[in-house]
């Protein structure tokens, strides 16, 4: 294997390692939840989800369960539903 291709994986492998290197500007999934697949998206500090839930309370299940799974990557202040505060006393 070429010595250069080397330097990049064990970079890789170093960078996996430390995910506050990494911020979401954008993202767009397909969370299968327990009764339906919904789409969760995120643009510019703003959580959507596809889900009926979302729609009255601006918050569901599927957009914490992926905010917890990509903090540090996504800002705090970015906590959907306006869970920043939440979060910053300990309460999510």
């Amino acid at each position: 294997m070429h010595s250069s291709l080397i330097g990049k994986i064990d970079k890789a492998k170093r960078y996996a390692q430390e995910p506050d290197r990494v911020r979401f500007s954008r993202l767009e999934v397909t969370f299968k939840g327990e009764h339906d697949d919904y789409v969760v998206s995120y643009t510019d500090g703003t959580w959507h989800c596809s889900c009926a839930f979302f729609a009255g309370w601006n918050v569901c299940s599927h957009t914490m369960a992926l905010h917890r799974m990509l903090t540090p990557m996504i800002p705090r202040e970015a906590a959907p539903g306006g869970l920043a505060a939440a979060a910053a006393v300990g309460g999510a």
